[in-house]
């Protein structure tokens, strides 16, 4: 089955889904997009398409949590609507991240988690780390530069004419940064 199939059969399903769970259509639409980004990278790997149902649902289910955890709320799933199967965690872009962030000499991962990460203009970054504003600036791009390096190296992805990573995720035994 593919994901344009998937789409058309459960997409309205997961949406109900995702709405009960948040009260909020414009999350809904967001978690959903989200879902069918990793239904769409890790189609592959399921292996029982009898199955595929409790699956994306599961794929679904864990979007929520991690939109709610990262906004640091909470939700209680108290009666899935369906059978719904223990699994393993699903590899993701979120876990290269971690790695390649980690890999960071400090003097470019500082500068970018107080921007990217904390919200703060790059002149406020640059009197906290007393610091030229240029230095900073400079200091942020090549951190940027070295995370999609990092993507590249680590998960196999490649830059399209646009300038943007593209590719799919490798399973995380392939990823040479997550298994480090």
């Amino acid at each position: 089955m593919t994901t344009r199939e998937i789409w058309t059969t459960y997409h309205t399903d997961l949406k109900r889904f995702i709405v009960s769970k948040t009260k909020d259509e414009i999350i809904a639409d967001d978690i959903l997009q989200d879902a069918f980004i990793r239904i769409h990278n890790k189609l592959s790997t399921l292996r029982d398409v009898s199955k595929l149902k409790s699956w994306i649902f599961t794929i679904t289910r864990n979007a929520i949590y991690d939109h709610f955890k990262s906004t640091g709320k909470t939700i209680t799933f108290e009666t899935p609507e369906i059978p719904v199967e223990l699994e393993e965690h699903i590899h993701t872009e979120k876990d290269c991240l971690r790695g390649i962030i980690t890999n960071l000499p400090k003097k470019y991962r500082t500068p970018l988690f107080l921007a990217d990460i904390k919200g703060m203009k790059q002149q406020e970054i640059a009197t906290q780390l007393d610091l030229p504003l240029p230095t900073i600036k400079s200091q942020i791009q090549r951190a940027r530069k070295m995370i999609v390096q990092g993507f590249m190296d680590c998960c196999g992805l490649t830059l399209n004419d646009e300038g943007k990573l593209v590719g799919e995720i490798q399973e995380k035994e392939d990823c040479k940064i997550c298994n480090e």
